[in-house]
């Protein structure tokens, strides 16, 4: 292992950083996080897999192939193990982690939660002013509000000295409208320290078409800002960064920046 250390270049260190926090990633995300190119991204993710610092899995598909979702491989955790100072892990355990990561039946939500934020990364890899200043998983989540409320994730987005702290919820249309909506209690009951935006990130229009106007009817803690958009039609908008959210109880569609009104951004727990 330690002559892998001298091997690894800070973007070898980053991924390993980004897959300690957040499980796993596809090859196209690692692309919008790190690279910028699907050749330079396969050829050193390969690299990696051969010397076993990154384990990777797919599913069978047809037609077509699966991207491939990567891991941390055994020399990857040992070294996360020893620069945090934690006992280095049994190859084997890591190897049996990354199996049941495999098998999990909340495989595709992960993904779909690391894909909102990679999509904020990616975004501002390319534009001048913006940057993704927090991501925490939902683990970190549960360390900052306990059991009042479970986010999928929690991030701030900056915006020419603005920032939006924000919780997402990542919909894959699997649960009832009224048990989506039913997420707001636990938020409305967060201390104003912690009433940021919350944000639910739908599979498609139409689930997030329904769900904006259950949320319209139904009503949201009051205090609380509530928006919805969906991934399908983000897509040529710019991502969850552009024009593509619609705030509950009110009309047209603004920029993530937006969010919060002009002088509020900067109010956000560091």
């Amino acid at each position: 292992m330690a002559g892998e250390l001298t091997r690894l270049t800070p973007r070898d260190r980053l991924l390993l950083d980004l897959l300690d926090q957040h499980k796993t990633f596809t090859t196209e995300q690692f692309v919008d996080l790190a690279f910028g190119s699907i050749g330079r991204a396969r050829n050193r993710l390969n690299t990696l897999h051969t010397r076993d610092i990154l384990d990777r899995f797919r599913h069978y598909q047809r037609p077509g192939s699966q991207s491939w979702r990567w891991t941390l491989g055994p020399v990857g955790a040992a070294i996360i193990a020893a620069t945090s100072g934690a006992t280095l892990p049994r190859p084997s355990a890591v190897r049996d982690a990354t199996a049941r990561l495999a098998m999990s039946p909340t495989l595709a939500h992960l993904l779909t939660a690391n894909g909102f934020f990679v999509a904020l990364t990616g975004h501002a890899r390319t534009h001048y002013g913006v940057r993704l200043a927090r991501w925490w998983n939902e683990a970190r989540c549960r360390e900052a509000v306990g059991a009042v409320v479970r986010p999928d994730g929690h991030g701030v987005w900056q915006v020419a000295g603005r920032a939006v702290p924000f919780w997402v919820e990542a919909d894959l249309g699997t649960e009832t409208l009224s048990r989506v909506a039913g997420k707001l209690d636990g938020y409305g009951a967060l201390p104003p320290a912690r009433a940021y935006p919350v944000l639910f990130w739908l599979a498609t229009g139409a689930r997030e078409l329904n769900l904006h106007a259950y949320l319209t009817r139904a009503g949201v803690p009051d205090g609380l800002t509530v928006a919805t958009a969906a991934a399908d039609d983000a897509a040529e908008l710019g991502g969850p960064a552009g024009p593509v959210w619609r705030v509950a109880g009110r009309g047209g569609r603004v920029n993530l920046a937006d969010l919060i009104p002009s002088g509020d951004g900067a109010r956000w727990d560091a």
